[in-house]
């Protein structure tokens, strides 16, 4: 093979991959079939194959049992925004995002105590087994899964606090920034990493997605005066939404 030169499967795929953007192979076509592809492109079984096992990983075409291959309807990606914290009403970020966008907005929750593990000890600045209150959330857009969160406080901060439950009590679903300030501590500083993945099994049947999708994940964590109070990793499909940062200039 010369420098440069695709292998066979790449330029195979790459040709069935133009024609789905195109349209002459639309949404819920047949992709050709293993014996096809062979022919029309004068290569092996294993060529075809591997071609194929390309657009999939791509999320391009779907395999039906007992059917064959066919092409995905592809979604209009929508924005899910991330903006700096605004004071309005006790209404958490998600929402006056979300409303900010003409979004309708709602989420699912669940809390518990656990143990830290020595990824959230290192991001919460605490020691391996400590108590933190764990909080798992759904995110819903009319209805749609579009995104996951998992939080962590540390219960050496919120325990026996009117705030230790982040959705119940008097403060429920206000918002880390106005939980916190209720016990004095004062939010000044938020980090936020931005990476992407295969999305887990559960994630992504939780969210809709094909097996082999990728998510991206916000890995997020607020702090006072320096001290971590809550860390969170944010999941969300990558085919479906694109994150849209809105940053005041100081």
């Amino acid at each position: 093979m010369t420098f440069g030169e695709q292998p066979a499967y790449l330029r195979v795929a790459s040709d069935l991959r133009q024609k789905i953007v195109d349209g002459s192979l639309p949404p819920h076509a047949r992709l050709p079939s293993q014996a096809r592809i062979r022919a029309e492109y004068g290569v092996s079984d294993t060529v075809a194959l591997e071609a194929r096992k390309v657009l999939m990983a791509e999320g391009l075409v779907e395999g039906r049992s007992g059917s064959g291959t066919y092409v995905r309807e592809q979604p209009v990606p929508r924005k899910v925004a991330r903006s700096g914290y605004q004071p309005v009403g006790g209404m958490t970020s998600f929402r006056q995002e979300q409303a900010a966008l003409g979004a309708r907005g709602s989420w699912e929750s669940s809390s518990e105590q656990t143990q830290a593990t020595e990824d959230i000890a290192d991001r919460l600045g605490v020691a391996e087994g400590d108590k933190v209150m764990r909080t798992r959330y759904v995110f819903r857009d009319a209805g749609e899964a579009m995104m996951l969160s998992t939080s962590w406080e540390p219960l050496a901060l919120t325990g026996r606090s009117p705030v230790m439950l982040p959705e119940e009590g008097p403060l429920g679903g206000c918002g880390v920034v106005d939980r916190m300030a209720a016990i004095d501590l004062v939010v000044d500083n938020v980090v936020e990493e931005i990476g992407a993945r295969p999305g887990l099994a559960e994630e992504l049947f939780a969210l809709g997605g094909v097996p082999g999708h990728v998510v991206l994940v916000i890995g997020r964590t607020y702090y006072a005066s320096g001290r971590a109070v809550e860390t969170a990793d944010l999941v969300v499909p990558a085919d479906r939404y694109r994150i849209a940062y809105h940053l005041p200039v100081k």
